[in-house]
C-alpha cells in the first residue's frame, strides 16, 4: 500500500512539473488541439519533439505495433524504432536541420503527397520491390519527420506503404 502511495504522489508530482522547464527557464511553449481521434494531443517545437511520443496506444493499436517504440539516434536526429517480430518495422526520425527540399532523395522514387494539410513525399523503389517505404512529412523549411517502414520479409511494398501512410496520417496531427 505504501508504495502504491508513493508512486501515485511521484505521478501526481510528474505531472505538475510538466512543461515549466528548469528555475530561471521559460516554460516549454506548447498547445493543446484535438486529434481526429478526439483524445487531446500536445504539439511541442521540434527541438522537443520526442518521436516515440507520435503515437500514443491507440495509434500503435491502429497502425498494428503491438511494441513499445525504443528510443535511437540516427545521423543526430532523434529517433524511434517499433518492431513487431517476423512482419514488419516502423522508424520515426525527427530531423531538425532539414526540410523537405534539404533531404538527399532519389527523386525517381519520390512522388509528392499531403499528409493532413503539410506537403509530404511517399518515397518507395517500386522497381526494387523490397518491401520498404518511407512517408516524408515537412515541418516548415528547416525540420522534417520521416517515417520508415520495412516489412520483414522485403516483399510487398505497396503494403509497406500502406502502413508508412497510416502511421504518417496518425503522427502528423501531434506535429508542431
Amino acid at each position: 500500500m505504501r508504495t502504491r502511495l508513493l508512486l501515485v504522489a511521484l505521478f501526481v508530482f510528474s505531472v505538475s512539473a510538466c512543461g515549466q522547464g528548469v528555475a530561471g527557464q521559460a516554460p516549454i511553449p506548447s498547445t493543446e488541439k484535438v486529434a481526429d481521434g478526439g483524445s487531446a494531443a500536445v504539439t511541442v517545437p521540434p527541438a522537443v519533439l520526442d518521436p516515440c511520443a507520435l503515437l500514443g496506444p491507440a495509434d500503435r493499436s491502429s497502425a498494428g505495433l503491438n511494441t513499445l517504440g525504443v528510443p535511437k539516434e540516427i545521423n543526430g536526429a532523434r529517433a524511434c524504432d517499433w518492431t513487431v517480430p517476423a512482419t514488419f518495422g516502423v522508424t520515426i526520425t525527427v530531423d531538425e536541420k532539414n526540410g523537405l527540399a534539404n533531404l538527399e532523395i532519389a527523386r525517381k522514387t519520390a512522388t509528392k503527397t499531403k499528409v493532413g494539410d503539410r506537403q509530404a513525399l511517399k518515397v518507395a523503389d517500386k522497381k526494387a520491390a523490397d518491401g520498404t517505404c518511407a512517408v516524408l512529412i515537412g515541418m516548415g523549411e528547416k525540420a522534417s519527420v520521416q517515417i520508415d517502414v520495412s516489412n520483414t520479409n522485403f516483399t510487398d511494398t505497396p503494403l509497406a506503404c500502406e502502413r508508412a501512410v497510416t502511421v504518417a496520417g496518425l503522427a502528423e496531427p501531434k506535429l508542431p
